[in-house]
């Protein structure tokens, strides 16, 4: 079996490391350099606690399990630690707890005591305060992920060109071609693109198309500069969510200033300096800190929903595989969308595929 994949961020690398696993002869095409796109901006928090969606917290959950087989030196287990500092977050996190822990999720409520125990660096919450504590979820270094999928399809046969600009595909009902940039054209058995934000330019698919109403998401990301304080996991708040970015620096992200995120303007000083102002609530031992850096993630998903995976023509012969949280899917995408180029379609994936009505989810 001959494939073309097309994009070689997080789902670009996990299909092919997952196509060489069953024997398939890869060819992953990539318009800038591996990384280039969402992957190379993403917080990097493995989770499947979305409670919107029964169908997708199923397939999360199943990514989550898939994460830790995998196993890497970019994954790191230690869990996810959560509080609320308002009573209306304090109320959501509730509702999120029962409804996870309604379903097996792993989650519990510990005290103040033991979460300081586990991260000691935390500033103490007045009495009473109980912290959420997610255990099977994780963080990642997208970077060093990315380098180990990309180095598994490399191992098991696949190449990987760089700097290739794929402008159109075309299936018919023995293959598929893949059009360059510069005219040269490509033939497979199977092309799956994993183009992200960009599918909708090679596809003509609505759903999938990055120019409809609700098909990407933007947000900050700060880097600071390195700090004492010690901390292993991710924490949450609902005014900020900090995670290690080694070498003692920190990662820092608030949804509540992401309406201002826009991949085609520098971000604002003042988003750098609020990130860090809100800093020492969480942490102590953060005096001293700098912004390094502030880059705006830009997270690409159908316009109808987070994920979306399954052929997109009648021949059955070009796939797509397009979600906001390509962090968290990768490890699973590797596998079921291997299976399903092989005939073995997924269970998981099957209420998501492109068009279909139960992608309706909460932008």
């Amino acid at each position: 079996m001959r494939v073309v994949v097309i994009g070689a961020g997080i789902v670009g690398a996990a299909v092919a490391a997952g196509l060489t696993r069953r024997g398939a002869r890869v060819t992953v095409l990539e318009e800038r350099f591996a990384g280039a796109g969402t992957t190379g901006a993403s917080f990097g928090l493995v989770t499947a606690d979305h409670t919107e969606s029964e169908p997708y917290h199923t397939l999360a959950h199943a990514a989550v399990h898939a994460h830790h087989a995998l196993g890497s030196d970019a994954f790191v287990p230690t869990g996810h630690l959560v509080w609320a500092t308002e009573r209306a977050g304090l109320e959501e996190l509730n509702r999120r707890v029962d409804w996870l822990a309604g379903r097996d999720y792993a989650v519990e409520w510990i005290t103040a005591a033991r979460a300081a125990e586990l991260e000691p660096g935390l500033v103490p919450r007045p009495d009473g305060t109980e912290y959420a504590l997610f255990p099977e979820e994780a963080h990642v270094f997208p970077a060093r992920l990315l380098g180990r999928l990309l180095a598994e399809a490399r191992a098991g046969g696949a190449d990987v060109e760089t700097g290739v600009a794929v402008r159109e595909i075309r299936s018919n009902g023995s293959g598929a071609n893949v059009v360059l940039a510069d005219g040269d054209v490509r033939t497979a058995d199977y092309v799956v693109s994993c183009a992200g934000r960009w599918t909708g330019m090679l596809l003509d698919v609505a759903t999938l198309d990055s120019r409809m109403p609700g098909a990407h998401t933007g947000g900050f990301l700060a880097s600071t500069t390195p700090v004492t304080a010690p901390l292993s996991r991710v924490l949450s708040t609902d005014r900020l969510s900090v995670r290690p970015d080694g070498g003692g620096r920190l990662l820092l992200r608030a949804p509540d200033l992401d309406a201002a995120a826009d991949p085609a303007v520098p971000p604002p000083p003042r988003i750098g300096a609020e990130l860090l102002s809100r800093l020492p609530e969480l942490l102590t031992g953060t005096d001293g800190a700098h912004v390094e850096q502030v880059r705006v993630a830009q997270h690409a998903g159908p316009c109808r929903g987070r994920t979306a995976a399954g052929f997109v023509d009648h021949a059955y012969r070009v796939y797509a595989a397009v979600t906001r949280d390509g962090i968290t899917l990768a490890p699973l995408l590797a596998d079921l969308v291997a299976g399903e180029l092989h005939g073995t379609e997924s269970a998981l994936l099957s209420p998501f595929r492109p068009g279909a009505e139960v992608l309706a989810f909460p932008g």
